[in-house]
């Protein structure tokens, strides 16, 4: 049977990794993830996923950073408020692991993707009485795909920022009241 199950913003991220100076990771998130996640133990090929992320959420943990990511030197945060993702296929990879194909939109620009997910979770019960699942999710995408060129050219060779983004996501699903 079909279930519905509301991703729950306090409780989920999305969290990215992105090479810096050629030398280290830096990684960031957003605070805001909302959707709606349709799911039937039975048909998992059948299930619904739509996501949506506010720009406005981002954090690296420095201020400075965030303001730039924010301008349109990458997100352009006004101009495009939000990153969607609409699930279009969901195949089983394993035990407990599938692939979700879906349309990801960053910067008014949409590609297909492949997340890697697992889960979901069995239901469980939160001390409120709400029914949850959990589920994680990882892909890599190229920034030049979705229109985030911005680099600078170091001294000493190479490039200020890499172009693989990795993302990093987990999710709490609370089910919808029937």
């Amino acid at each position: 049977m079909k279930t519905t199950y509301q991703i729950d913003p306090a409780h989920s991220s999305a969290q990215f990794t992105v090479r810096h100076m050629m030398i280290s990771n830096v990684r960031g998130g957003f605070r805001s993830v909302t959707g709606t996640v349709v799911y039937d133990p039975q048909n998992p090929s059948d299930a619904s996923v739509n996501a949506t992320i506010d720009v406005s959420t981002i954090s690296t943990l420095d201020d400075q950073r965030d303001g730039h990511l924010k301008s349109p030197d990458f997100l352009d945060a006004a101009k495009y408020p939000e990153i969607t993702f609409k699930g279009t296929k969901i195949e089983l990879a394993g035990e407990g692991e599938y692939n979700l194909t879906g349309d990801l939109t960053i910067h008014g620009v949409t590609k297909p993707v492949v997340l890697k997910v697992e889960g979901p979770t069995p239901e469980g019960k939160d001390p409120f009485g709400n029914t949850r699942v959990g589920a994680s999710a990882t892909t890599k995408i190229s920034r030049a795909d979705f229109g985030l060129t911005y680099n600078a050219a170091l001294e000493t060779g190479g490039i200020l920022i890499g172009d693989t983004l990795k993302i990093d996501l987990e999710v709490s699903l609370i089910k919808s009241a029937a």
